[in-house]
């Protein structure tokens, strides 16, 4: 009897952890539409009243005056909007990097499909920041041989797009081919590496910009691009920028 037992109790184991095996017979889903007609619940609404007022006071605060709508499609190869971005990215980020590494940037280069939004004429606030950078990125400097500038400015040249570029002039040529390049006001030296301030979005590759995986050194600032537009809106009390010659096609 005691045999007979422990056969059972182990058909009863051995049965237990067999592994089941199931299928999906059907999916039902329903659409909830949110519209004005669902009631505000009050409780929640007093709760959150006032962290959302103290969050649109802040957002609306004016930091500096902008004197010009500025556009990322008001340049060729170079705008209004993409110029201040890459300057104000120089202009911060370069003590940062120095005081932590005793070397400068070079280069800013950031990404025309970044910029989403235009910032018009007028007031400059916190919220303009969120608006034409709502992402999380972050400021990298990469550090790059001869070999990875000359495809970084490859890529520039075939783009034929408004990335926006600080420290460094491009001419091009009709048929997009480079006619010349200066940066930090010097020839570019074929035999030098250089520091590239860029996104930890583009550092990864991001709109193709597979040159910075040949980077020889990178140093994360641990600065988010938005935060550091905020900085310099606080910094500076007026904001004028236009498409200048710093890209350019030549005949």
């Amino acid at each position: 009897m005691k045999n007979v037992c422990l056969y059972i109790f182990i058909i009863f184991i051995l049965g237990s952890c067999k592994k089941t095996e199931y299928t999906v017979s059907q999916i039902e889903g329903k659409q909830f539409e949110i519209s004005d007609s669902i009631k505000t619940n009050e409780t929640f609404e007093s709760i959150l009243k006032p962290y959302r007022e103290h969050i649109e006071g802040q957002l609306s605060e004016v930091l500096a005056h902008n004197k010009r709508d500025m556009k990322r499609t008001d340049g060729p190869l170079n705008s209004s909007i993409g110029n201040m971005m890459a300057d104000a990215t120089m202009e911060l980020a370069n003590p940062i990097f120095k005081q932590r590494t005793q070397n400068t940037i070079d280069i800013v280069l950031l990404n025309f499909g970044g910029i989403r939004a235009t910032m018009g004429a007028g007031d400059v606030t916190r919220k303009t920041a969120f608006e034409i950078m709502p992402f999380e990125n972050e400021v990298v400097v990469i550090e790059l041989r001869p070999k990875g500038v000359q495809k970084m400015l490859d890529y520039l040249a075939s783009e034929n797009s408004a990335h926006p570029v600080s420290g460094m002039k491009i001419q091009l040529r009709a048929n997009n081919t480079i006619k010349s390049v200066t940066i930090q006001g010097a020839p570019l030296d074929t035999t030098k590496n250089y520091f590239v301030a860029t996104s930890d979005y583009l550092r990864n590759g991001g709109d193709r910009m597979y040159f910075f995986e040949d980077a020889v050194s990178e140093t994360l600032l641990n600065y988010k691009l938005r935060n550091l537009f905020i900085d310099y809106f606080i910094k500076k009390d007026t904001i004028d920028f236009l498409p200048d010659n710093r890209f350019i096609k030549t005949n």
